[in-house]
């Protein structure tokens, strides 16, 4: 097996001259074995400028729900950039896709559109705050919603440094942070529901929102409780608290609706991204039309030059639209190829000897070496074997797979058995030269 990275190398140490660090985003220097260049993709592959030839799980970190050059999305976005590229005013596609979102989507009394999930969950803690007239919101411990300063909180917090389980310290995940961001934000733990309950008993009466992953997609891949999100509903509504799911994962992956439809809990809000676009970069925020016309009255500033770019929009429209269309054949298999996935990968560890939680919900696949019999929170997730998973995505990548080094593989509608097969044929050979 010949496997080279020297035209990446090669690129990064070219890049490090412009462009700090030689990557675009902070995560990307953390890639293992190293920060790689891509040139191509094609449906669940991916190849770098090396050569080298992936069955891909990153997609994109999340956004890639199709596959690589999804042909529709491909055609809508062509077809567009000949006709409009921007116009600071309106176009008919937004419309329809609009309209799409309100059938699709149980919170969708209203949309509106941003470039990044950051911009939208943004949005959607401005307009708690402005319907309650309160400053604080809630969130818990492990979850992201982004990376700017109110909210990039006890993302992975040091646990040693986080307090107690149950009542844990607002710990910045940042250098630069304003402080007073710590004092507008409750941290919690995930998955106690008695703790929610005490915390809005004593406090619901400064607290604008609650926020929350309702599949703690980002840390550990960690399904909500049998009756955690109906709770987390039942709860907000009683103490006047704003619920808002932050779907910018779960939206579209999960089921065509979300985690919502999954569930069949519907928050006051919510906040898409990744999955609504097949690859392009937009954000919405979804809600109940009466928080929502808050922005339509002009109590609460909602803007953006790029909203509702023409291009972007177009493709978003045609890859909702293929949701829909083909809902009822993307989505069980998208499910069973995370089963498959899952069983695979169980059976790997359980032949080398390594405890692990293969877990996760539907295509949204998490792999954790752990002692622990189930994940239930981010303490859970913090204490796995990174130092063991490092290695072995590593060695994935030189045997032809690419995954995230934080345990999470994306299955796109491309994936098929032959691949997922494949994958676990290289997961074994990976894992055995891990443990060296």
């Amino acid at each position: 097996m010949t496997y080279s990275r020297a035209r990446s190398q090669a690129l990064l140490e070219r890049a490090r001259n412009s462009l700090a660090g030689g990557v675009g985003s902070g995560v990307r220097l953390a890639e293992q074995p190293g920060p790689l260049y891509f040139e191509r993709g094609v449906g669940p592959r991916i190849y770098d400028v090396d050569g080298n030839e992936y069955i891909d799980y990153v997609l994109g970190q999340g956004p890639l729900l199709l596959g690589h050059s999804p042909q529709p999305v491909i055609d809508a976005v062509r077809e567009q950039v000949g006709q409009l590229l921007i116009s600071a005013g309106e176009h008919v596609v937004e419309i329809e896709l609009s309209e799409r979102l309100q059938r699709i989507l149980p919170v969708a009394g209203l949309v509106r559109y941003n470039g990044s999930g950051s911009e939208a969950v943004a949005s959607a803690l401005r307009i708690a705050r402005a319907a309650t007239g309160r400053e604080k919101y809630i969130k818990f411990e492990g979850h992201y919603h982004g990376w700017p300063d109110p909210v990039i909180i006890s993302y992975w917090p040091n646990p040693a440094q986080a307090g107690p389980r149950e009542q844990p310290h607002a710990v910045p995940g940042s250098g630069g942070m304003v402080g007073h961001v710590l004092e507008e934000v409750i941290v919690l733990p995930w998955n106690d529901l008695e703790v929610v309950e005490a915390t809005l008993r004593e406090r619901g009466h400064e607290v604008a929102a609650l926020i929350t992953e309702p599949i703690m997609v980002n840390s550990g891949g960690i399904a909500p409780g049998p009756g955690y999100l109906e709770g987390l509903r039942r709860l907000t509504e009683q103490y006047g608290v704003v619920l808002i799911f932050d779907e910018v994962i779960t939206g579209f992956r999960v089921a065509l609706g979300g985690a919502q439809e999954l569930y069949g809990v519907t928050p006051d809000l919510a906040t898409y991204a990744k999955g609504i676009a097949a690859g392009l970069p937009l954000a919405a925020i979804a809600g109940r039309r009466e928080l929502m016309d808050l922005i339509v009255n002009g109590s609460v500033l909602h803007g953006g030059t790029y909203n509702t770019h023409p291009l972007v929009m177009a493709g978003a429209n045609a890859a909702v639209a293929y949701l829909e269309r083909e809902r009822d054949t993307v989505y069980p298999h998208l499910f069973a190829m995370g089963d498959r996935l899952r069983d695979g990968l169980r059976a790997v560890c359980a032949r080398h000897g390594v405890p692990c939680v293969a877990g996760g919900v539907g295509p949204a696949v998490q792999l954790a070496f752990t002692n622990r019999p189930a994940i239930v929170d981010y303490r859970d997730y913090a204490a796995r074997d990174q130092a063991l998973y490092q290695k072995f995505v590593a060695q994935l990548a030189v045997r032809g797979v690419r995954t995230i080094l934080r345990g999470t593989w994306y299955i796109s509608a491309a994936h098929t058995a032959d691949d997922i097969d494949a994958t676990v044929v290289a997961t074994d050979a990976a894992l055995a030269a891990a443990l060296g």
